[in-house]
């Protein structure tokens, strides 16, 4: 007999311009955007509130690009701090449902349900929680409601703003299946080409896909995005997920002591790309970067540097960590070295405060860093190598 469960997936809608809006009604109604450098026209729109949207207004868009679309837009700074206190409170009044929330990013996450089935019908429990967020936060948000995570998931994206939506496995024919494969959750914006390419233009053509071609062309992931898109998912609500990934790093004890500085300048490296890796494969970045240092003596020393600009890349991680280095070393010999990353952050958050100058600059650079990942991850690590030259590899 399957277990049948009842799974909510709750989206905010524009979540920080929502927030600012309520700490300012007078800007209810108006077009808002929330972008790095508001003073400037270089700034880049991190997100944005429907009226602006209205208008042809998107995320990561120049802002003088946004302003020529919509001459009345508000701009404004990013306020950390509000979201943070704005997010702690959504979570609670989550909490105060069901223990089983699990948080995905500030602004969305998960809720197992299913204990509530005999007493209220999920749509009534729906409208009773997304009621509660707009009385007491005053801000709007989108319930998908479901069997599952994915189909939970896919069913908030229907209805925004304010939307309430239930997608049963029984109408993933009728209202799933008929999307562009690029609206499937899960399918990476740089991959559309390639699924198109292969005739897999709607999630309904992945659903029906053979499974040699999408072994062949797209390996083992594909075979999981097609049971998801035949309605096929059974990951649990995790409460624990979220903080999971407070922090991701990664340390190296050397095979003997040394205060050679191009043998340390080659293990930075190495452990650089190392925690690059791990973060590319869970789509974060990293508000922040440690450096840990253990000494032949076995005393250890740490140094932390809090970001203004989130980042993932190797070359970037590599540079605050020998900027901590240099501060902290005192030129003992070293045991133990290692770089971690906390203060993480989904992707599509990780806003940058990017301007005209060097926008180009950073894409081609995320270009190339794609293509040596992709390398490496076809022909072994050591098919490309970047400054350094590698003297030790790392044990264990």
């Amino acid at each position: 007999m399957s277990h049948v469960r009842v799974i909510f997936h709750l989206d905010m809608n524009s979540f920080f311009a929502s927030v600012e809006i309520a700490h300012n009604p007078t800007l209810k109604g108006k077009p808002v955007a929330i972008a790095g450098n508001p003073e400037e026209r270089r700034g880049i729109i991190i997100t944005s509130s429907y009226e602006a949207r209205a208008k042809g207004v998107k995320t990561t868009m120049p802002l003088w690009q946004a302003k020529k679309l919509c001459p009345n837009l508000i701009v404004l700074k990013p306020n950390g701090d509000r979201y943070r206190e704005a997010s702690n409170a959504l979570f609670s009044i989550l909490f105060s449902y069901t223990p089983l929330v699990q948080q995905v990013s500030i602004d969305e996450g998960y809720l197992d349900v299913t204990s509530y089935l005999k007493e209220i019908h999920p749509v009534k429990l729906a409208e009773a929680i997304q009621e509660r967020i707009s009385s007491e936060l005053n801000l709007p948000c989108s319930i998908g409601i479901a069997p599952n995570k994915f189909l939970a998931k896919m069913a908030s994206d229907m209805k925004k703003p304010n939307g309430i939506t239930i997608l049963r496995k029984r109408d993933i024919d009728k209202l799933l299946w008929p999307l562009p494969i690029q609206e499937m959750h899960g399918i990476g914006k740089r991959t559309v080409d390639k699924w198109i390419k292969n005739n897999i233009v709607t999630i309904g053509d992945l659903a029906r896909a053979s499974d040699e071609l999408l072994s062949k062309k797209f390996g083992d992931r594909a075979m999981e995005l097609k049971r998801r898109a035949n309605g096929h998912d059974d990951r649990p609500v995790n409460p624990h997920a979220y903080s999971d990934y407070k922090s991701i790093g990664h340390s190296t004890t050397l095979r003997a002591d040394t205060n050679n500085m191009t043998l340390i300048q080659s293990t930075l490296e190495q452990l650089a790309k190392r925690v690059q890796t791990r973060l590319r494969k869970k789509d974060l970045f990293a508000g922040g970067v440690q450096l840990t240092i253990r000494y032949h003596n076995w005393k250890m020393i740490t140094k932390s540097r809090k970001l203004l600009n989130p980042i993932q890349n190797e070359e970037e991680l590599l540079r605050e960590a020998r900027l901590l280095f240099n501060k902290a070393w005192n030129e003992e010999k070293i045991r133990l070295l290692g770089i971690s990353t906390y203060d993480l952050i989904e992707k599509k958050h990780a806003y940058k405060q990017l301007d005209l100058f060097t926008y180009k600059e950073d894409e081609k650079r995320h270009e190339l860093n794609e293509t040596m990942i992709k390398l490496q991850e076809k022909f072994g690590e050591n098919i490309v190598h970047k400054g350094w030259k590698k003297q030790e590899e790392e044990k264990g």
